[in-house]
């Protein structure tokens, strides 16, 4: 694969480096050959500074490695997306991904990356149970009253569709994908899991 790698004069190629599960952009950085090789090796990215003309292997210091899914490279082969599992954030700054200054934003559009966020939300309601916050209160309550929830919904949802109502049904939809999230963190069962068993039997067809 490196071979085919078309690097630019100074020996080099543009890594954009992506979380796995979450789509989103982390960082972009660059790469040589030999970066790119122990990359592929140890299964972690490594990079090449061009600020200290040196490699670096990311979170060698912080801890917050990437482990590598996936290497895709473009149609010219000069630019690489680099699909991680993170260890922690991206940015030197502390934050998940470099990418937080907004240029420009017009109407906000609805987009999977919500999915991630409230995976997050409800994974901390859940450690920290603060008071007063509703997912406390369903993890409080245990499995019965969660899976209550998701029932309730799901029939919300069928009542809307039925009476063809996509306002009504578009609301229910985003109560009961939530509340389902709320179950799949109180089973322990990975969303991207669940995706996973959606992407393999897409596959398979």
């Amino acid at each position: 694969m490196i071979e085919t790698i078309q690097f630019d004069e100074k020996g080099l190629v543009t890594a954009v480096v992506q979380d796995a599960n979450t789509k989103e952009v982390l960082t972009v950085a660059y790469m040589n050959k030999e970066s790119l090789a122990k990359t592929i090796e140890s299964g972690e990215t490594w990079f090449f500074s061009r600020s200290r003309q040196e490699l670096w292997h990311k979170g060698a210091t912080s801890g917050h490695t990437q482990k590598v899914v996936s290497i895709k490279a473009d149609c010219d082969k000069d630019a690489l997306v680099v699909e991680v599992l993170p260890a922690g954030p991206a940015c030197h700054n502390g934050t998940t991904s470099c990418f937080t200054e907004i240029v420009q934003q017009n109407d906000k559009v609805g987009s999977v990356e919500m999915i991630a966020k409230l995976v997050e939300v409800i994974e901390k309601r859940e450690q920290e149970m603060p008071e007063g916050a509703y997912t406390t209160y369903l993890f409080d309550k245990g499995i019965d009253k969660i899976c209550k929830k998701v029932g309730e919904e799901a029939t919300e949802v069928v009542i809307g569709a039925k009476n063809r109502d996509a306002e009504e049904v578009k609301w229910e939809a985003a109560d009961l994908i939530y509340h389902l999230l709320v179950l799949l963190q109180e089973q322990k069962v990975s969303i991207y899991d669940v995706l996973y068993v959606l992407e393999k039997r897409h596959e398979e067809k």
